[in-house]
């Protein structure tokens, strides 16, 4: 007999169903338990008289155990899974769980027992595939699958192609710093902080509109809710815009795609499960540029800072942008432009005055994107390059532009960033396994 997923399941029916014990409940007369597979839970209700083969098995098991279990699916309305209790002809241990290494919920104190505390992050993560059968943890999964696959499907409906491009490089991303490092057979190699440079080489090299979905490295040693060593990146560049302001479009576009999917499929469940709301943003998003920024977040919260950080966002300027935002434009998203040049990258381009042609994107008080329009005239790029003193380290990367390239632009979304956000979770609990300075197991 094939497999029935526990959500299909009707009642009337024989059939097989396989998952974790959640619960087992051993009577004298009756033993009930409930298996969860990952659409859903059953309850299997087992009268021993008329089963007794089957009561050796149900006293060995335990809460996390696996199991196969066949039988008649039947309809009962005091069944609170439901209103459907599996009544079984045969089960078979696939594998018995051994206690539990963490604690992943806290249970409250009744009268014969003591309360339980939740395990910290840190001891979850240690036994992460223990910590993951959660229906939370299950249902953020979910979830993240919707918003990648919404927004792939966005761009291969506006002509996007999907590439694949190396982690182990030979030079260092961009800016030289924060790469590891890596030994190479006879010589060194960095892991990739972007795969940056080659949806750049995509352009010259014609393809004219590419994504990709893949690992990103950043040698950081921050100790934050929100940052880690590595991530999935949501990286795009396409050719023949205008101005930056396309690519500000297309990011509007993908994330209104992302987060409508998210709703329509798991909106009630991520309200039940993580009491969240799911907002789908209006277009166009409210955009202002840093400088108009910090004075307003000056006049509004009393909020300044040295001159020397006006060339850039500040964390804390990032948070007031949000509540700036909500409060002026009732929006969850804000665009900052006309950063400082010596804030931005060296291949973005720059207008007359200097101004670099890009930006960044907040959501709920945290930048979530970097974009701009690059710079694709070979000798601008290379005095650019120069006067950051990287001219010799990224030769390679301007040989792209010397056979002729299209003026494009693009942007990056970490992907578990905007898991963490869209659940309002920190950044360890929002990957399938957390990386970060002390974090390399399991």
């Amino acid at each position: 007999m094939d497999r029935t997923w526990i959500a299909d399941v009707i009642a009337g029916g024989q059939v097989k169903v396989q998952g974790f014990v959640e619960t087992v409940r051993d009577g004298k007369a009756m033993a009930f338990m409930v298996v969860r597979d990952i659409t859903g839970a059953l309850q299997i209700t087992v009268e021993k008289e008329r089963h007794p083969e089957l009561c050796d098995d149900i006293g060995r098991l335990t809460p996390d155990s696996v199991v196969t279990v066949t039988g008649q699916a039947t309809a009962n309305e005091s069944v609170r899974l439901g209103g459907i209790e599996l009544i079984p002809d045969s089960l078979r241990i696939e594998s018995l769980a051994e206690p539990l290494p963490i604690s992943r919920k806290e249970i409250p104190a009744t009268k014969k027992k003591s309360a339980v505390e939740r395990s910290s992050i840190d001891q979850r993560i240690d036994a992460r595939w223990v910590d993951l059968r959660t229906e939370e943890n299950q249902l953020l999964f979910q979830v993240q699958t919707a918003l990648v696959q919404a927004m792939r499907t966005a761009l291969l409906d506006r002509h996007f192609i999907e590439i694949h491009s190396p982690k182990l490089i030979g030079t260092a991303s961009e800016s030289g710093a924060d790469v590891f490092e890596v030994k190479y057979f006879d010589r060194k190699a960095y892991l990739a902080q972007s795969p940056q440079f080659y949806k750049q080489m995509a352009m010259a090299g014609g393809l004219e509109r590419v994504f990709e979905v893949g690992p990103v490295f950043r040698a950081e040693k921050s100790y934050t809710s929100r940052h880690t060593t590595e991530f999935t990146g949501f990286d795009l560049e396409f050719s023949f815009i205008d101005s930056y302001r396309d690519v500000m479009r297309l990011e509007e576009e993908l994330l209104r795609a992302g987060l409508s999917a998210v709703r329509t499929a798991y909106g009630d469940a991520i309200r039940e499960r993580f009491g969240v709301e799911v907002i789908v943003p209006e277009t166009p998003f409210p955009t202002i540029a840093l400088g108009d920024l910090y004075q307003a977040l000056e006049e509004e919260f009393g909020y300044t800072v040295d001159a020397s950080e006006k060339g850039d966002l500040t964390t804390e300027a990032e948070r007031l942008g949000f509540e700036w935002s909500k409060k002026h434009h009732g929006h969850e998203f804000l665009f900052v432009t006309d950063f400082s040049a010596d804030k931005r990258a060296f291949y973005h381009m720059r207008d007359e005055q200097g101004v670099p042609q890009g930006y960044d994107l907040i959501w709920r008080g945290v930048e979530i994107t970097t974009g701009a329009q690059r710079e694709h005239r070979y000798e601008v790029l290379k005095a650019q390059a120069e006067g950051k003193g990287l001219a010799d380290d990224v030769r390679f990367y301007l040989d792209f532009f010397r056979y002729g390239c299209p003026p494009h632009g693009g942007f990056g979304l970490g992907v578990d960033r905007l898991t963490m956000l869209l659940l309002g979770l920190p950044i360890k609990e929002a990957m399938f396994l957390f990386r970060g300075p002390n974090r390399l197991t399991p």
